[in-house]
């Protein structure tokens, strides 16, 4: 049994079968559905879990090479939001782009992990590197 680190099975499962340059949405409780990609639903109410603390969860033992983010994410959230995700990928290059761009990148991750955040644009696409 573990004890330590992601007890989730399924979120245990899918970071297992991430490799190098594959990716991984982290996605908030309104993003869209994607049939064509494995999604482990782990919302549960509003803003829980997050975003972020899915991020600081996985990122132990999670290599990150880059990451994508919408522009919209600094359009519509505070200063203190965006540097709370700053810190959150420190030392990953990230790269903004519009939502609609942003979400064509999606069908080609590996999967999906949907939270309860409610932070607008706080959908994240990790690179493995």
């Amino acid at each position: 049994m573990l004890k330590s680190g992601i007890l989730n099975p399924h979120i245990n499962s899918l970071l297992s079968r991430v490799r190098h340059t594959n990716t991984l949405v982290i996605a908030d409780r309104g993003f869209p559905f994607w049939p064509q990609i494995e999604t482990v639903d782990i919302s549960l109410v509003d803003d829980v879990p997050t975003v972020l603390q899915v991020l600081k969860a996985i990122r132990p033992n999670f290599v990150i090479g880059r990451a994508w983010m919408a522009k919209e994410f600094l359009q519509h959230n505070t200063k203190a939001v965006q540097a709370a995700f700053a810190e959150a990928l420190h030392g990953v290059p990230v790269h903004y782009e519009p939502h609609v761009q942003f979400k064509k990148r999606v069908p080609h991750a590996v999967g999906l992990i949907r939270t309860g955040d409610t932070i607008q644009y706080a959908n994240i696409i990790l690179e493995s590197a």
